[in-house]
């Protein structure tokens, strides 16, 4: 069984959640934040050899996060590679999490979560008791009261732009206006968002979009102006450092770059050094990134 739990009700934190990220970023010298997106086949040997799954799944995360720690700004945790499991999945997501605000990491639930009404106030609150997320990502498709309740404090990423390719189906549609699905998503985004700025001039409401459409991202950022980006699609997905520029605004900030496998899964197999390997994969993504943000705009 998972071997560490939380209660069920949040410290308190302070602090609006955009300026709280964007001091993270300005800690480590680079946005980026590292997906923890863990899968048994691919966790090292060492641990499959000697472990139950959903122990290997967490031990293999809580390094992750020990590896990335001064390196990434945020952790972006795949709610789906621990609900799989149960109730001890969650335990140990719970864990995870845990682990990863004690680094001093910003805590990203990636759950895509999306309703209304009670069932939005159930969902939040995992988010925020359970989980301890600083941000949740969700899906505006049912509207700002979506994803309102996951606003209290904490910050909500919305499904804009997403990077894999079945998303344009939906996403690139043309209304009789003229603008694009995903174009009229950001306006609403844009606006439910002015409802609570912080200090660094950015929203609570954030939006993802994704690295692998980086013509959209200049259109999307023009309507968002006051968004933080949640960019993934970096890497492993075929985002480039040159794909991610539009993302951010003028002023180098604005976008928080998210890439998984070519970090989490850079290692042997075999090796029993895998946390030194993906610490020194976080170190080379920290440093593209912080590139890109240096470059004349």
């Amino acid at each position: 069984m998972a071997t560490t739990s939380t209660a069920r009700t949040a410290p308190s934190v302070t602090g609006h959640p955009a300026d709280r990220l964007l001091d993270a970023i300005e800690r480590v010298g680079s946005p980026v934040c590292v997906g923890i997106d863990p899968v048994w086949s691919k966790l090292p040997a060492v641990l499959r050899r000697s472990l139950p799954e959903v122990v290997g799944i967490q031990r293999f995360s809580e390094g992750v996060v020990d590896a990335v720690a001064g390196r990434a700004a945020a952790v972006k945790l795949q709610s789906a590679c621990f609900e799989r499991y149960g109730a001890e999945g969650f335990a140990a997501l719970a864990a995870v999490a845990a682990r990863a605000r004690s680094r001093d990491l910003v805590v990203i639930l990636d759950a895509k979560r999306g309703d209304i009404g009670v069932s939005a106030e159930h969902y939040a609150e995992a988010a925020r008791g359970r989980f301890d997320a600083d941000w949740t990502t969700v899906n505006g498709y049912l509207g700002p009261e979506g994803f309102a309740p996951f606003r209290r404090g904490r910050g909500a990423f919305v499904l804009v732009r997403t990077s894999n390719p079945d998303g344009g189906l939906v996403q690139s549609l043309r209304l009789d206006d003229g603008r694009t699905v995903a174009e009229a998503v950001a306006e609403m985004v844009a606006k439910a968002g002015d409802e609570s700025v912080g200090a660094s001039g950015f929203s609570d409401v954030g939006a993802v979009v994704g690295a692998t459409h980086p013509a959209d991202a200049a259109a999307l950022r023009r309507r968002m102006p006051r968004q933080i980006f949640l960019v993934p699609g970096f890497g492993a997905q075929g985002g480039s450092a040159d794909d991610v520029r539009a993302c951010f605004r003028g002023d180098g900030r604005g976008a928080v770059i998210t890439a998984s496998r070519s970090v989490i899964f850079a290692f042997e197999p075999e090796s029993e050094h895998w946390i030194d390997a993906v610490a020194e994969a976080a170190a080379r993504f920290r440093a593209e990134v912080a590139e890109v943000v240096r470059a004349p705009r």
